[in-house]
């Protein structure tokens, strides 16, 4: 009688276990960006950040992560700041439960993940002469 719910309970443990893999390059993205913490504001001020890193077929990091973009004007502090919160990342996240077939097709392959921190201001409703209906 033992045996039953010991037997449910590793069917449900795998289950959950498949249903968190990862399927698509969506998913990946997501779950890094869950991973993410940014440096306190006290340490660092708020920048932009990109990163481009390579998987293998079981979502371990292949190669070196290599920073490709940090906002204009940052100063040194906050550039090193961020690639230290970066670098964090992804080694809370990986390596990265890739399905089967996401990581046959994403293997070697390089992912670009940006990491968006700065307060834009709203676009502005810029109207093109073109656009407004014609009045005469």
């Amino acid at each position: 009688m033992l045996a039953t719910p010991l037997l449910w309970l590793g069917l449900t443990t795998a289950a959950a276990a498949e249903s968190e893999q990862l399927d698509t390059i969506r998913d990946v993205v997501l779950a890094i960006h869950r991973c993410w913490r940014p440096p306190p504001p006290d340490k660092a001020g708020l920048i932009d950040i990109t990163v481009i890193v390579s998987f293998n077929r079981a979502g371990a990091i292949l190669g070196h992560p290599r920073i490709t973009y940090e906002s204009q004007g940052a100063s040194d502090n906050d550039r090193v700041q961020y690639r230290i919160a970066v670098m964090e990342a992804l080694q809370r996240c990986t390596p990265l439960p890739f399905s089967e077939s996401l990581g046959g097709a994403v293997a070697g392959r390089p992912f670009a993940i940006p990491f968006r921190n700065k307060k834009y201001p709203p676009k502005s409703q810029e109207r093109r002469a073109w656009l407004l209906p014609k009045i005469l």
